[in-house]
């Protein structure tokens, strides 16, 4: 079962995503709330994958993806962006995400984006 690390600032989106995984046989392993969070929760339980939001309080999820990378370069991240955010999503594949997923969550393309950036 393959392990996920939630980041997003805003409690539904961590319940709304953490649903749509659990139904699809997903283990989430950890929530964290901003970008700091992240890289502490990622030391701590190494996940499979990460969901990592985009815009948060105290570091964004562009530096954070940039810590994380920086630290463990095999890390498998998946950015979770606003319409809109385009030139941050590109910003953050450069720095080393592996594929965004754009809200409000659709299901099917969460579960399409964990498995392609999984390999399974």
């Amino acid at each position: 079962m393959s392990r996920v690390l939630i980041v997003d600032d805003a409690a539904f989106m961590r319940m709304m995503l953490k649903d749509i995984l659990n139904k699809n046989g997903l283990e989430v392993v950890g929530e964290a709330v901003n970008g700091a969070d992240a890289i502490e929760k990622y030391r701590e339980l190494q996940p499979d994958v990460v969901t990592m939001d985009i815009t948060m309080p105290e570091m964004d999820g562009i530096t954070s993806v940039k810590e994380i990378i920086a630290i463990y370069p095999q890390a498998k991240i998946i950015m979770c962006s606003a319409m809109g955010q385009q030139p941050m999503v590109l910003e953050a594949i450069q720095s080393g995400a592996k594929d965004f997923i754009v809200k409000p969550f659709q299901a099917d393309r969460v579960i399409d984006s964990i498995t392609k950036v999984l390999g399974i």
